[in-house]
């Protein structure tokens, strides 16, 4: 038997719901949302669909639910406003999630929590430095959807398939992350050995322009239709598919870090292996110093707000 818990739903909270009901990842899901009302009729609506999809018990609950959940994904939160950057939302949101963690922390503290409401990186810091939930089972979804958007541009611009693109987006979920362009590789070469045979596709403005895209598709996407929730599901389901199955899957997930890279007392993405308890490993691959700087800078970006705070 496998349950996760969704707090919050909104438009996140509920595409990660039906995505993970056709996925048939687990044996039961819960939604629960401060508008009980709606949250009743999304899991009405989902459970109509169940003739179409793997078996799995839908329904809404209170935090209750919690006791014997695998994942709590929490996804509560106020959304971010055209133009706003994520740290903008941090007032609104420290006191929405310190609430649920409380009501959590009175039936569990076995769960892995994974931190969906942004400023993710600030919020999956506050769980797990000032909220007191268990460090080792807090993590956030951090940088999975800006790598999976850094490869998907990646591989437009060379016409590939973005599944033998590999990239990595480090830092914050925002405005600082840093693309890490000294591990590009593509089909197990790297860019600058791929870069020789295709160089008309290869300048600093094609390159400045995608790292661009990446940072700034959300901001896009909000304007065009008010919220981000398909791809952001579908990185939350391969999170949880992570921890579910114990696939000890490499992940640029939001985390605390310890002295990686010389950086602490901070939650930031970086690659780490994830399995059933979360994060197994965080690991520190070599990139250039440039790039080095510029992860530490947006460190100390996340780091001006906490200390704010």
């Amino acid at each position: 038997m496998s349950k996760i818990v969704i707090v919050g739903a909104g438009a996140v909270g509920t595409t990660f719901s039906y995505t993970l009901q056709i996925s048939g990842l687990v044996t039961e899901m819960v939604l629960i949302d401060i508008n009980k009302e709606k949250a009743e009729g999304e899991v009405m609506d989902l459970s109509h669909g169940l003739f179409f999809t793997p078996p799995v018990d839908i329904k809404t609950g209170d935090y209750s639910e919690c006791k014997d959940a695998a994942i709590i994904v929490i996804t509560a939160g106020a959304k971010q406003r055209p133009n706003e950057s994520r740290l903008n939302l941090v007032d609104r949101n420290i006191a929405i999630s310190r609430g649920i963690i409380d009501e959590i922390k009175r039936y569990t503290t076995d769960a892995i929590i994974l931190m969906v409401t942004n400023p993710v990186d600030i919020l999956t810091y506050m769980v797990s430095e000032r909220f007191g939930y268990p460090k080792d089972k807090v993590i956030g979804s951090g940088t999975v959807l800006d790598t999976a958007r850094f490869r998907y541009f990646l591989s437009a611009n060379f016409g590939l398939d973005s599944r033998n693109v590999h990239a990595y987006i480090f830092g914050e979920h925002g405005d600082s992350e840093v693309p890490i362009w000294s591990l590009v590789n593509i089909g197990g070469i790297s860019i600058e050995e791929h870069c020789r045979h295709f160089g008309h596709q290869c300048s600093k403005e094609i390159f400045e322009e995608i790292a661009s895209k990446v940072k700034d598709s959300a901001y896009h996407i909000i304007e065009a239709k008010g919220a981000t929730n398909f791809a952001v599901s579908q990185a939350l389901l391969k999170i949880c598919q992570a921890i579910i199955r114990d696939e000890k899957s490499i992940l640029t997930v939001s985390t605390l870090l310890e002295g990686e890279y010389g950086i602490k007392d901070v939650a930031l993405s970086i690659p780490c292996i994830i399995g059933k308890e979360g994060v197994k490993k965080r690991l520190q691959p070599t990139i250039s110093t440039k790039e080095r700087e510029l992860l530490i800078s947006s460190a100390n970006s996340l780091k001006e707000i906490i200390v704010k705070l």
